[in-house]
């Protein structure tokens, strides 16, 4: 659980399970992978187990409490070390022992949760690597009305991801946003930005040991092509290091209180 996360997109971050696999060059100096390394968890890679976070469904449930004291819609990031959409995978305990409930047991509870209308003033945000699998593990009534509270997002790092990821998001009905973190080479959005079928662009180099170049100037044409085509834009990080540049301390939400998706700038 992540009371008072420290990733600025978001209110609140929350996770079913820690562990994933890598599938692109985004992932290389992925920091979920260095944490569970840290940890001693043999929970990342293709063949391994993931960890069940059993506190999840209690976390949730104290965010809706919150959200409702406040009388407000706060955003959720689900999930920061771990991939909401990827393949089924077996579970272990704290203790490493095999449970018999998997990924797929968790996410289909959730999901439910979601419909059932558990969560009135929790905003999912659903980001991706894996955007062909999202129609594949979505329940079936989501593919033709999709809840209100979900939003489907997938991580681009160039033009290359672009093409090929966005393309996938595009088939899933809902609202739509982009994690272009960490940017790893210039590219354009306009192509789906001009038609409207992107909702939020978030921006950001990589930070942490290890750190691959980032040119601002790449952040900047993305900011213009926002501004252009009016979609919120936000501006997370150079790399942790060096500070933001004034031009580019553009940090703009997507209106999660009003199926318009107004922006409203951070204060």
């Amino acid at each position: 659980m992540a009371l008072n996360t420290k990733i600025e997109w978001t209110k609140r971050t929350a996770n079913l399970w820690h562990g994933c696999v890598k599938v692109n060059e985004g992932c290389n100096n992925c920091y979920a992978a260095t944490w569970s390394r840290r940890w001693g968890q043999d929970i990342w890679g293709a063949d391994n187990p993931r960890k069940m976070i059993a506190s999840f469904w209690i976390d949730l449930d104290k965010f809706q409490r919150l959200a409702a004291k406040d009388n407000a819609v706060h955003p959720v990031f689900v999930g920061s070390m771990m991939d909401i959409f990827e393949n089924p995978k077996p579970l272990i305990d704290n203790n490493g022992k095999i449970l018999e409930t998997t990924t797929d047991d968790l996410r289909e509870r959730f999901f439910q949760n979601i419909t059932d209308g558990k969560y009135p003033n929790l905003d999912f945000l659903l980001l991706t690597k894996r955007p062909s699998n999202i129609n594949k593990y979505i329940p079936e009534s989501w593919k033709t009305s999709p809840p209100t509270n979900v939003m489907f997002g997938t991580s681009v790092v160039n033009q290359s991801t672009a093409n090929n990821l966005i393309t996938h998001l595009l088939k899933v009905k809902g609202r739509r946003f982009l994690s272009v973190e960490p940017q790893l080479a210039r590219l354009t959005l306009l192509p789906w930005l001009r038609p409207k079928l992107i909702d939020w662009v978030i921006v950001g180099g990589e930070s942490g040991q290890g750190k691959r170049p980032f040119n601002t100037d790449w952040a900047r044409q993305l900011r213009d092509e926002c501004k252009f085509t009016k979609t919120p834009y936000f501006f997370k990080q150079v790399d942790k290091v060096r500070p933001i540049p004034h031009d580019l301390q553009v940090r703009e939400f997507y209106d999660n209180t009003s199926p318009a998706n107004k922006v409203s700038k951070q204060s």
